[in-house]
């Protein structure tokens, strides 16, 4: 009784910040989607938020108009995955991961490329720098999402000095060489570095995949992130992609790339096993404070280097509709089964 009032409580919460508008277009679309009625859907939906925490967003993407009751509970709600990064990762840390320049400090050897931090040198230091490569990524030390991130070709510039100045006051301290892409990872886009999101929990048997999620962009985009229009195929752990890819943008799957046409189903993702190894051993370094981490990494043909970690997974992207038959909660309890913990 208690348990549900607290669900009702929560559920009144959200419904005084729910936009309606956006609801009634994830309503439209399930209706489209799946011939059920609006009404219909709009009741189940307030069921799903009050009885399994699940918002109308993830209803949508989860596909549960279509899912019943016993294959609903194994779907992970936004709040338990916030309370599962609450029992994992110390606050205190996070900046190990969310400040670039702290990250690309811990964890220089892994990223298989050079950096600079502008805090630490002047106008000469950066063209000196840039002698060594034709083109540089200047990076926000804070933004994600692949905010505030530039490429310059290294021959275009002409004032170091202007450019020393413009970067320090906009805030991009970070400056980086660019990744090379293994020619295999090419073939599904090469606009974009398609990075694979490998997600990690520390068991008392050390950092195990928990999933792995393939993202490409869709042409013509720098950025493959499924904010900037990109696509998105689940991972197995053998580094197949075993779905078609799922993008946000046009709420389509595609069995083939539509720029490329590289057929997705039954991709390998080259040296997916060295990709694992590089995310346990980056795991290593921080597990004391951090032990749930998002690691983003890219194929070089000199093999897997670092991007990115994250401190709060997803948990939204690897439940999609298209690419799973049930959610993700029995694999997280299994997992923390192995460290005697469970998920509050």
């Amino acid at each position: 009784g208690i348990l549900m009032g607290r669900k009702l409580a929560t559920f009144f919460r959200q419904l005084k910040h729910l936009s309606f508008a956006r609801m009634k277009l994830h309503i439209n679309a399930v209706h489209e989607e799946s011939g059920k009625s609006r009404l219909v859907i709009f009741c189940d939906m307030v069921w799903c938020e009050v009885r399994y925490g699940i918002g109308y967003l993830d209803y949508h993407v989860f596909g549960f108009a279509n899912r019943r009751g016993a294959v609903r509970k194994t779907y992970m709600t936004a709040v338990q995955n916030q309370a599962l990064t609450r029992q994992m990762n110390d606050p205190a840390y996070f900046y190990q991961l969310n400040d670039k320049i702290e990250f690309d400090t811990i964890f220089s050897d892994l990223l298989k490329r050079r950096f600079l931090d502008l805090r630490k040198t002047d106008a000469a230091g950066l063209r000196e720098f840039c002698a060594g490569t034709e083109a540089i990524f200047c990076k926000p030390a804070g933004l994600c999402g692949g905010e505030g991130i530039q490429r310059l070709i290294t021959a275009d510039i002409d004032d170091y000095e202007a450019l020393y100045d413009r970067l320090v006051k906009g805030g991009q301290l970070l400056i980086e060489e660019p990744i090379r892409q293994h020619p295999d990872m090419n073939k599904l886009c090469p606009d974009s570095v398609n990075t694979v999101r490998i997600v990690t929990l520390v068991t008392a048997q050390g950092a195990q995949m928990v999933y792995a999620l393939a993202r490409m962009g869709m042409g013509g985009v720098c950025v493959d992130n499924v904010s900037s229009g990109g696509m998105y195929a689940p991972v197995n752990e053998h580094g197949q992609l075993y779905r078609p890819a799922f993008c946000d943008k046009t709420g389509k799957y595609y069995e083939r790339h539509p720029v490329t046409g590289t057929e997705i189903t039954g991709f390998q993702i080259p040296l997916f096993d060295q990709a694992l190894e590089l995310c346990r051993t980056a795991s290593r370094r921080v597990e004391e404070h951090l032990k749930y981490i998002g690691w983003d990494v890219a194929i070089t043909p000199d093999g897997p280097v670092l991007v990115e970690g994250n401190n709060l997974p997803g948990y939204d992207m690897c439940q999609n509709a298209g690419h799973v038959d049930e959610g993700m909660l029995p694999r997280f309890e299994k997992l923390l089964g192995q460290y005697g913990m469970t998920l509050a």
